[in-house]
């Protein structure tokens, strides 16, 4: 079959999960399955979301908890979206400021529990400021659901900000917020410029479900059926490619490129970093990359409750099922 369009703008966030649609880019398989593609570096989740929504974007490096939420039409923009493509599963952090850390006695021993009690011992009185990356994201559940270790009524009461990810490091070193989620790298950039400590990984708190999916919208995934089969096809090849590399050292200068990494890194300094870092982008997505239902099944009842929507269960299943091609 031919595919029906063959000159493709695809936007990103700068994070770490973009480094499959990067690696496609930068090692030519977009080109092997005939497509032509065009990189959007993208300011925000919001912007993205619109771009993508409005046409200006074909394909877009999307947040797993967007898709229940434009199928509910929960998202004030109300064009549903789809995917066929997981590009990471949970890796998703929680910083608070050093200060912080310093004062309430965290230590990096201490477990998600045990920070989230520690930092409910100066809540409610003293007002705590924790930014999210968006609304609808696994960011923000896992915020909450931490919270909720220590006090349900914090985790429902609290007001989250919401900053995109490059700003998360900048607004703490301000003092604009005192903690974020967050994925890589920009936890880690906080903590080698000190400004920020890991106190909780998304995997001690939540389900390891899809967080970054590649998105396109419905109507699009329609007309443009061959496209989207070679654009996966393409995302599969630097995936794998990916998993089996031996030597990082050229997939790193792309990520130092795209000025995703924008801190000193490297396998002779911060030498434990470096590695961790390569081991989370080996492992975002470790066998499929097909969706699973029952992962947004999760996300669509975190958008549930925590948004108080009243979803029926049956609703719940049909709005999950809904978001996977």
């Amino acid at each position: 079959m031919k595919i029906e369009k063959t000159h493709l703008h695809i936007g990103y966030i700068p994070l770490l999960d973009a480094v499959a649609i990067l690696w496609a880019k930068h090692k030519g398989f977009f080109e092997q399955v005939g497509l032509e593609v065009t990189l959007v570096r993208e300011a925000s989740w919001a912007s993205l979301r619109d771009r993508l929504a409005f046409g200006i974007l074909d394909a877009a490096h999307c947040l797993s908890a967007m898709l229940p939420a434009s199928q509910a039409g929960t998202d004030q923009v109300g064009i549903p979206f789809k995917t066929s493509l997981v590009l990471s599963q949970n890796a998703t952090f929680i910083s608070l400021s050093q200060k912080l850390c310093y004062e309430l006695g965290i230590s990096a021993q201490d477990s998600a529990s045990q920070t989230a009690h520690k930092l409910a011992t100066i809540l409610p009185e003293r007002q705590i400021r924790l930014a999210q990356v968006f609304g609808h994201s696994l960011h923000h559940y896992c915020l909450r659901e931490w919270l909720a270790l220590a006090d349900s009524n914090v985790a429902k009461e609290i007001k989250l900000l919401t900053l995109p990810p490059p700003y998360m490091v900048e607004a703490i070193s301000t003092g604009l917020i005192d903690g974020f989620c967050v994925g890589e790298p920009w936890n880690t950039q906080g903590e080698i410029l000190g400004k920020s400590q890991i106190v909780a990984s998304g995997l001690d708190i939540v389900p390891d479900v899809a967080d970054k999916v590649l998105a396109v919208t419905e109507e699009w995934a329609k007309r443009h059926p061959e496209t989207l089969l070679a654009l996966g096809t393409a995302l599969r090849l630097a995936q794998q490619d990916i998993q089996q590399l031996q030597n990082f050292a050229e997939l790193w200068q792309m990520l130092i490129h795209y000025e995703i990494i924008q801190f000193p890194c490297s396998p002779d300094t911060h030498v434990e970093r470096y590695h961790t870092i390569v081991h989370i982008i080996q492992n975002y997505v470790t066998h499929s990359a097909a969706p699973k239902l029952s992962d947004f099944v999760w996300l669509t009842s975190q958008m549930n409750q925590w948004d108080q929507l009243g979803l029926s269960e049956a609703q719940i299943q049909r709005i999950s099922q809904a978001c996977i091609i």
